[in-house]
């Protein structure tokens, strides 16, 4: 069990990575219209899984899939740039992690990614092999990585009537950079989110993604803490929150190197998001 300790110690670490990127329901309205990555699929039976409208019609929630079904474990990268982080990038800042990457196809993880607009924008060759390779999905973690919500790590905040276009903008950097399907999925920067940004993002058609387990990787340094706490937190049907960034994430690729075998031999299977919305959505 993780301990008291080890949970705030990862939210701390995953507060500072956030602030240091600059960059945590009863009656249903009418149906929201498709994310624009549902545009995409050829047929209604090769759209991805999503959840129902939660509450009032309100932008439905995923946190992790079911508990006693196989022992799935899904683990997801934030792909982190703000909109105003070009000069670190062209001073040499790491807002990408190829290294990562390899290793997960090195060792055959499937994975889902949260990639920002302008994050697909700064490294569009990266984004689209991503965006094509089988392994992984892409998911949207807005254009902008500003807050949804106010107070959140200290990052700017997005305006109420601008969080849908926030959004979709990213879904437009997606399709010019050459990522032909990303996912109807959204995960809120910093995970803050509150009713308002739910019902703002309503008409959008995208099921948020949260997690259960935050692994610490932000700004750590000692990538056997790290993967400790995720080996402590995995429960089946867990969403685990990594970051694809290595200036802020630099123990990343080691600590996917450390998990995935213990994990494997622990009897757990990787997944992507979509599978375990899928299994969620079968429960329902």
């Amino acid at each position: 069990m993780i301990t008291l300790v080890r949970r705030v110690t990862a939210a701390c670490a995953l507060g500072a990575a956030l602030s240091a990127l600059a960059s945590c329901a009863p009656e249903a309205t009418r149906a929201p219209l498709p994310a624009p990555s549902a545009t995409a699929t050829s047929s209604p039976a090769a759209k991805p899984p999503t959840l129902a409208p939660g509450p009032a019609g309100l932008t439905p929630v995923f946190k992790h899939g079911p508990r006693d079904r196989d022992k799935t474990v899904a683990l997801t990268f934030d792909a982190d740039m703000t909109s105003d982080q070009g000069p670190r990038a062209a001073s040499g800042e790491r807002f990408d992690n190829p290294g990562l990457v390899a290793a997960l196809r090195e060792l055959k993880v499937p994975a889902t990614v949260f990639m920002t607009g302008r994050w697909a924008e700064e490294y569009p060759g990266q984004a689209r092999a991503i965006g094509r390779d089988p392994l992984f999905e892409v998911a949207n973690h807005s254009y902008s990585h500003h807050a949804f919500t106010d107070d959140c790590y200290g990052l700017p905040t997005v305006d109420e009537e601008r969080m849908p276009t926030d959004v979709e903008r990213a879904y437009a950097a997606f399709r010019r950079v050459g990522i032909r399907d990303p996912m109807p999925y959204f995960r809120f920067p910093g995970g803050c989110y509150d009713r308002r940004a739910l019902k703002a993002l309503t008409p959008v058609g995208v099921t948020a993604v949260q997690w259960d387990v935050v692994s610490g990787d932000a700004f750590a340094t000692d990538a056997r803490a790290v993967a400790r706490e995720v080996l402590d937190g995995v429960r089946p049907g867990s969403v685990v929150v990594l970051h694809c960034t290595l200036s802020a994430a630099p123990t990343t690729e080691r600590v996917v190197r450390s998990v995935v075998p213990e994990l494997r031999g622990k009897g757990f299977r990787f997944v992507k998001v979509s599978e375990l919305i899928g299994a969620a959505r079968g429960r329902r």
